[in-house]
């Protein structure tokens, strides 16, 4: 994994090329073959032809847009491993939202953790282990953090979310 996913980038649109090729290949052959075929079984092999070309298409503005990068994507799952494994992590809720880059489920967990707190549904030691694991995350997928927040994760961050810290930098 140390080409940080150039081959597989690579791969992708070599996958991608060989998958239009295909897909324009069928379409000419239908077309030779119309008279072979009923006008239903003609039409309804040109819609689906079509809306496999419609993906495809759909694929490639995602990642030409940079909405979807293989890159960032392996990325992502590599950090979301390494936390598991270091036990920096002890929530795989937060483990599976942090892979999935999903910060607003975070920030909302956080709420929901804030709210459980004050009405003693969820303990403090609890609470500070789970809410250390989301700022940690949510500092890692380049969300700005609170004053409040950082002063928070400074004083209770443990060996292995500093641990955490530093692999994922060193990663990055």
């Amino acid at each position: 994994m140390a080409s940080r996913g150039t081959t597989e980038t690579s791969k992708l649109k070599q996958n991608l090329e060989e998958q239009l090729d295909r897909l324009m290949q069928q379409l000419q052959d239908l077309e030779e073959c119309r008279e072979e075929l009923d006008a239903d079984e003609y039409e309804e092999t040109k819609k689906e032809t079509l809306e496999q070309l419609s993906e495809i298409n759909d694929s490639l503005k995602k990642i030409m847009s940079g909405d979807m990068t293989l890159v960032d994507e392996l990325s992502g799952m590599q950090l979301a491993i390494q936390a598991a494994i270091s036990q920096a992590f002890k929530t795989p809720e937060v483990i599976r939202m942090f892979a999935k880059k999903q910060p607003r489920q975070l920030r909302t967990r956080l709420a929901e953790m804030d709210r459980d707190l004050m009405v003693g549904k969820l303990g403090r030691d609890l609470y500070t282990q789970q809410k250390v694991e989301i700022l940690t995350a949510l500092r890692k997928l380049g969300e700005k953090l609170t004053p409040d927040d950082e002063t928070f994760l400074s004083a209770n961050a443990g060996t292995a979310l500093s641990q955490f810290e530093r692999v994922s930098t060193d990663l990055g």
